[in-house]
């Protein structure tokens, strides 16, 4: 007997990715384009499925505009998340090459104008190009200083409509402690916005989270690094941790 058809249980996301996801094993900074590719093969497979896709991806591989990375450098705060949000634009153009090579249509909107490079972010016109089946990226953080790419994908994520933020790290799930370090960590499988709020549980930063409880916006986090696992929350593997 054939198996069922599976389908998603999504139709429009936004998976968020951060900027060391595209970087370089081997120098660790930069974009490495294999990397690159592998990633952008495993948004092709959701694409396929008919999933709306937005994307927001941080800047960490190149430059990481947070407060101690400015002190540590001499570096203003605000002139450092503005450096952040240039290079999320940079490591956007990167992917929507590897998306097109692939066969998918990407479009890249930046909150910050930047006409010759990108369209500006238009929440209408993002609307319409996730229902033309392309690829929308998210670049530029917010527009403004202080606020996190973990942030901005849930802001678009509201804004948009989507259904789920899908947050793509380098483990498996949300756990009591670092699993590297604590052999005993406890792994949740579900977890309610309030108690990673009260736990300050490393998910997203404060200010995604409260947005995402206030707009009942759940957020699935799980490993980028093992090959198919977007298709397989997509699907509605029981992979990761679901914050709901």
């Amino acid at each position: 007997m054939p198996k069922p058809a599976r389908h998603p249980v999504y139709h429009r996301i936004v998976l968020k990715l951060s900027g060391e996801a595209l970087q370089s094993k081997s120098t660790g900074y930069g974009i490495d384009p294999a990397v690159t590719a592998a990633i952008a093969s495993q948004i092709k497979e959701i694409h396929e499925l008919k999933v709306e896709v937005g994307l927001v991806i941080g800047g960490g591989n190149i430059f990481r505009g947070t407060g101690v990375t400015a002190k540590s450098q001499g570096i203003d705060r605000t002139t450092a998340d503005y450096m952040g949000m240039l290079a999320t634009v940079i490591n956007s153009l990167a992917l929507q090459d590897a998306l097109e090579k692939q066969g998918c249509f990407t479009r890249v909107q930046t909150a910050i104008h930047m006409e010759e490079l990108a369209e500006p972010y238009i929440r209408r016109r993002a609307i319409r190009h996730l229902e033309k089946g392309r690829v929308v990226i998210f670049a530029g953080g917010t527009g403004n200083p202080y606020f996190s790419t973990d942030t901005a994908a849930a802001l678009r994520a509201i804004e948009i409509g989507a259904e789920a933020i899908l947050k793509a790290t380098k483990v498996d799930g949300v756990y009591s402690a670092d699993p590297h370090r604590d052999r005993k960590a406890k792994k949740f499988s579900t977890l309610s916005h309030m108690e990673v709020l009260k736990n300050r549980l490393r998910v997203m930063d404060a200010t995604a989270v409260s947005l995402c409880m206030d707009h009942r916006l759940p957020i699935v986090i799980f490993n980028l690094v093992k090959q198919g696992n977007i298709k397989r929350v997509v699907l509605g593997e029981p992979i990761g941790t679901v914050v709901k």
